[in-house]
């Protein structure tokens, strides 16, 4: 009996590299392209009506970010996995990426080849990094990992938060979350950052799984 080929859905806001992906996707045998996306919105759309086994997510995109859709079809979709596809190749996007739940990250100038072997490990339930994204992502885990203790322990109420700025939501989301005020949500951010000495949400996520106070 032949397998059931990888269903994908390809999306990207510029038509012909939606339509460069399809011509090249189509030609494998394994594969089958049921659909296309113009912006991170209608991948959500598009990813409750046809079910995709991965979407080929770009990450800057309209009405609605790559990284929100992988976040939205993760929470909605647990079985649709997602690549992102892009030319970002900066550390707070690779991360970001990761973060909301993609199973692989590739850019653009990948050789096709690649982005095959990632299809596939995806599908088989791995994970698959462009070496140099792993790099990359590799570097920031130990930059956080090298950085001092924290000089308090973070509260119950800051973990919570921690957990929700590792899923991607902004501060009014977080707020309806768990059921406080954006201004609460603001000076839980600020004593986090204060706590583990950074800068920025994404550095703070990074410390906190590297050091294991959230899981993903």
């Amino acid at each position: 009996m032949t397998e059931r080929p990888i269903t994908i859905l390809i999306a990207d806001d510029h038509p012909v590299v939606r339509e460069g992906l399809a011509a090249m996707l189509s030609r494998e045998p394994d594969i089958d392209v049921v659909g296309e996306a113009a912006d991170g919105q209608e991948a959500v759309d598009r990813a409750a009506s046809l079910g995709p086994d991965i979407i080929l997510m770009d990450l800057q995109m309209p009405r609605l970010g790559g990284v929100d859709a992988i976040r939205l079809i993760r929470e909605r979709h647990p079985a649709v996995q997602t690549i992102v596809l892009t030319t970002y190749g900066d550390d707070d996007s690779i991360f970001q990426g990761i973060a909301a739940g993609a199973r692989g990250y590739l850019l653009k100038d990948a050789p096709r080849d690649e982005l095959f072997r990632a299809v596939r490990a995806v599908a088989r339930g791995e994970s698959l990094l462009q070496p140099a994204v792993a790099t990359k992502l590799l570097d920031r885990f130990s930059r956080a990992k090298a950085a001092p203790p924290p000089a308090s322990a973070l509260t119950e109420r800051e973990l919570d938060v921690l957990r929700l700025l590792a899923r991607g939501s902004a501060n009014k989301q977080i707020g309806v979350s768990l059921h406080i005020s954006e201004s609460t949500v603001k000076t839980h951010v600020a004593n986090i950052f204060q706590k583990l000495d950074v800068s920025d949400r994404t550095e703070a996520v990074a410390i906190a799984l590297t050091r294991g106070l959230i899981k993903l």
